[in-house]
């Protein structure tokens, strides 16, 4: 079961990586209808099939590579579905403290609200809320998915550390402070706003005075979401808000990580204290990255890979800091 767990916590990083790849080569809508491609199981490939495809949706030309994109995504998170339901069914059959049963039905139900998600991703064209909620499930179901992990690994829960277990409630906090920033990029990615500042630290002259923090977080009704509907000083605002959530999230756990540091006794906590903050270090560069360079296609893929790397350490710690107390 343990090894089987494992294997899902791999796949649910390919299946974000692919989601972020997806979104960001534009391919969200790659396929109008779900949960097929232009009513097939596969892209249309001959001729003929093509010819009905383009017929049947003529308001969506028919671009095969960003078909692939979207329904290898799509193949990817169907098998991770699968994986899910025999972790279930396995942990039903075996249910017992080492076994758990409740976190693997959650991740049940958890998996088929994100496929929803993702029906609603198309059936909606792109609605942003629901973009965003989508590129939520997807980090929920791998933390959940890591949680189960360890919970069926026998961790051991270095002893030694007088006081230690005290940071549990700034750990708790350190993830929520992560997944609002999260969410704060997927708004930003999901309203085509990633690149409305061009200029460090934060935007271009007068920018200040060009926030529009209502407009931002509003959701203008549209038939399609495809590139975006909003104004630039709202894509603006939505960027600026994501820059200075990173600022908080940074400093945030960089002093979290610190104050483990110090007063951690074990090597295993500030052995994650120091792999926080180097990812920290990394995710930091990779931003930057995006504004300088244009948002480069495998650096924005890798600034969400190396997101979900980051919450996996948060969870860890928040893990072995509650079995503390």
């Amino acid at each position: 079961m343990r090894k089987l767990v494992l294997v899902a916590v791999l796949l649910a990083i390919v299946v974000i990586v692919l989601g972020a790849y997806t979104r960001l080569t534009d391919a969200g809508l790659g396929c109008p209808d779900w949960p097929g491609c232009y009513g097939h199981l596969s892209v249309p490939k001959t001729d003929v099939h093509i010819t009905a495809a383009v017929n049947a949706f003529p308001d969506r030309p028919f671009e095969a590579h960003k078909a692939w994109n979207e329904m290898i995504h799509r193949y990817a998170a169907a098998t991770l579905g699968f994986v899910i339901l025999l972790i279930f069914i396995g942990s039903f059959l075996k249910r017992s403290y080492h076994s758990p049963v409740k976190l693997p039905f959650f991740l049940l139900c958890l998996v088929a609200f994100q496929g929803a998600l993702g029906m609603w991703t198309v059936t909606l064209n792109l609605l942003p809320v629901v973009v965003m909620g989508h590129l939520l499930g997807g980090f929920a179901v791998l933390s959940c998915l890591y949680l189960l992990y360890l919970r069926l690994t026998p961790y051991r829960i270095p002893g030694g550390d007088t006081g230690i277990a005290r940071f549990a409630k700034y750990c708790a906090l350190g993830i929520m402070i992560l997944i609002c920033q999260i969410a704060l990029g997927g708004w930003t990615s999901a309203n085509y706003a990633s690149l409305a500042c061009t200029e460090l630290p934060f935007c271009e002259g007068g920018w200040v005075n060009r926030l529009d923090i209502p407009g931002a977080f509003s959701i203008p009704v549209a038939d399609n979401y495809e590139y975006g509907t909003h104004d630039w000083p709202q894509r603006m605002t939505m960027h600026v808000a994501h820059r200075i959530g990173a600022i908080v999230t940074f400093v945030y756990l960089c002093w979290l990580a610190i104050r483990l540091y110090s007063n951690a006794a074990s090597q295993n906590i500030r052995s994650l204290s120091v792999k926080m903050v180097l990812i920290l270090g990394l995710q930091v560069i990779l931003g930057v990255s995006n504004v300088v360079f244009s948002l480069p296609l495998a650096v924005a893929v890798l600034h969400n890979a190396v997101a979900a790397c980051l919450l996996l350490i948060m969870v860890k710690l928040c893990y072995t800091m509650y079995r503390k107390t």
